[in-house]
């Protein structure tokens, strides 16, 4: 009968025009697709009482609760695995392929819960209150299931540990079981969320809302796709990934409320560092054996990344030739140093984007120096061979770049940061605290929507912004744009020197980021202070690390060690040496 009510509206929801309704308990037309409560109820006609009489609300108190107001009896594992498909779906619409859902992703996560025993082993872990006995009517028959099913009876495809063997007791999907109310679990919706919460094993990784994202770029990495970790944070501040209140993916049977708010909720942007850790220790908690290689022709080779972030920044592509060769003294190009094996004994993969990011920034200090000295009167030799030489390739000024960029890049972080000030962490699906509340959660949902609707009627409504399509370029250069010229084509030619058949830089002087590492025992290797560096080298820093949203100490880091790498006997000699930073090079 609900439902039968619920079909007898067709308009559009005015949020995401879906027709798609149900009724509230007060007799209100909700959207099932994105919650939103109109103000329309549903008109019943009652001759029983007084005849021609129209009733606007009706009492529900008194009817047979519907299947969604009952909900499912569902684990916290199974919202997981549902954020998980919904984040895969979004990275196959971002153009990777469907290998990464159907194959790769699909049997980390059942390693994952053969791992932490809640499926796939001879005694799962279950929470006291789930029923033993597996009714047939699971949610691999309903709607949402079956594209769901990121399980299967088909073992995991990796030679180490021991093969995932399906318990007997649990099927392909988990059981949506009928019986008991969902009112008995007011303190959680989920069978097992006050359980999970408290859930304490040593050796276990629980599964949270950041390290979905870690198991996404693992399975990323596994396949070697044309997307970095910071590409990866990167849409999901974009909404193009499920992250923040992905919850609200969850089919409108499975219930959230109480302990399940502190499980799949998060008011927080993922940070690199963050996910990069999480991925590692997923890795190894997993037992992954060693990844597929990173070779010269696959996307995360620097030589590779390094020409894709020198077109990101605008500066001239003949200094690709330099940082190929950075990248051949330093050893960083070779496969088993890009191959990440969580088995072997150092556990950690690269950040492939970090460090070719600080590729550029040691190759910039190898022809500018940076010392706020050097690059300015090289600037002032190419405007002047510029002004004299119209006609011919222009060559590459340091000064004119930087205040390009600074400008561009001042715009593109004010509009970031008025993004993120007005991004609204509210959920349009409420969350209350048990059962009882829901009603409540909902009433002042549906006021704050209305007096968000009276307040954008009296300012006014703003255009609407059309959304860009997903790229992995941030910033277009081209050469008719006169605000923000490229630099693309431009020549190197006053800045190298012919030296026997090979070209050498002109400057022969290097400073060395870092001149004492830290010990093994801190968290860091090093420290960064600004003021103890010049305005170019922070400028350098401070954009390209707002380019990849990261600390610009992570990138401090990333050029110290690299420079350790590239110059180690003369970091060596600066070591027994308290005098000026700089080196020569020969």
């Amino acid at each position: 009968m609900d439902q039968e009510e619920a079909q007898a509206c067709t308009d559009r929801c005015s949020q995401c025009d879906a027709v798609s309704w149900g009724l509230t308990d007060e007799g209100k037309y909700y959207c099932t697709s994105c919650h939103n409560v109109t103000d329309r109820s549903e008109e019943v006609v009652s001759t029983a009482v007084i005849p021609n009489t129209k009733i606007n609300s009706i009492s529900r108190g008194l009817k047979k609760r519907s299947k969604h107001e009952k909900g499912w009896d569902w684990c916290v594992c199974e919202g997981f695995q549902c954020i998980l498909y919904h984040q895969a779906q979004a990275l196959e619409a971002l153009g990777v392929g469907p290998e990464l859902k159907n194959e790769v992703l699909h049997n980390f996560w059942k390693r994952y819960l053969q791992k932490s025993k809640q499926a796939y082993c001879k005694n799962p872990v279950r929470p006291s209150r789930r029923k033993a006995k597996v009714l047939e009517d699971s949610l691999q028959g309903s709607d949402w299931g079956s594209d769901l099913e990121l399980l299967s009876d088909t073992t995991c495809p990796f030679e180490s540990g021991t093969e995932l063997q399906s318990d007997p007791q649990i099927p392909k999907s988990f059981p949506a079981t009928k019986g008991s109310p969902k009112s008995a679990y007011v303190c959680s919706g989920s069978v097992d969320g006050v359980e999970y919460s408290e859930w304490k094993e040593k050796g276990i990784v629980k599964m949270t809302v950041p390290r979905t994202l870690a198991l996404c770029y693992l399975s990323l990495l596994w396949q070697r796709e044309t997307i970095t970790l910071s590409d990866l944070l990167r849409f999901v501040e974009e909404d193009r990934i499920p992250y923040v209140n992905a919850f609200q993916l969850f089919p409108e049977e499975m219930k959230v409320y109480g302990r399940d708010k502190g499980i799949f909720t998060t008011e927080s942007w993922p940070d690199y560092e963050d996910i990069y850790k999480n991925m590692i220790e997923v890795a190894v908690f997993l037992d992954l054996p060693r990844f597929p290689d990173i070779s010269e022709d696959c996307y995360l080779h620097p030589n590779t990344l390094c020409m894709k972030y020198l077109l990101e920044v605008n500066l001239p592509e003949e200094m690709h030739s330099l940082t190929c060769q950075v990248v051949k003294l330093t050893g960083i190009g070779e496969v088993d140093f890009l191959t990440f094996d969580p088995i072997a004994k150092m556990k950690k993969t690269v950040k492939y984007d970090v460090q070719a990011v600080a590729v550029i920034v040691v190759v910039l200090k190898l022809l500018f120096l940076l010392d706020d000295k050097l690059e300015w009167s090289y600037s002032d030799l190419a405007e002047a061979y510029n002004e004299e030489h119209r006609e011919e390739k222009p060559q590459f000024d340091f000064r004119k770049w930087y205040e390009v960029m600074k400008r561009t890049f001042d715009e593109k972080r004010r509009k970031w940061e008025e993004s993120r000030a007005k991004y609204s962490w509210k959920t349009r699906r409420p969350l209350y605290l048990s059962h009882v509340d829901k009603s409540v959660a909902y009433k002042r949902r549906e006021m704050v929507e209305n007096l968000q609707k009276q307040f954008s009627a009296l300012i006014g409504s703003t255009p609407m912004v059309e959304k860009k399509g997903p790229s992995s370029f941030q910033f277009n250069w081209t050469e008719e744009d006169t605000d923000s010229p490229c630099f693309h084509g431009h020549s190197l030619q006053g800045l190298l020197i012919t030296k026997g058949q090979s070209l050498i830089t002109k400057n022969s002087l290097y400073w060395l980021s870092t001149q004492k590492f830290c010990k093994s025992y801190c968290k860091h290797v090093t420290t960064y202070e600004e003021s103890n560096f010049s305005l170019s080298y922070q400028f350098i820093l401070n954009s390209f690390s707002f380019l990849l949203r990261i600390k610009t100490s992570t990138l401090h880091e990333e050029v110290s060690l690299l420079e350790k790498k590239l110059f180690e006997k003369k970091y060596s000699e600066s070591k027994k040496s308290s005098g000026s930073k700089k080196v020569r090079r020969h």
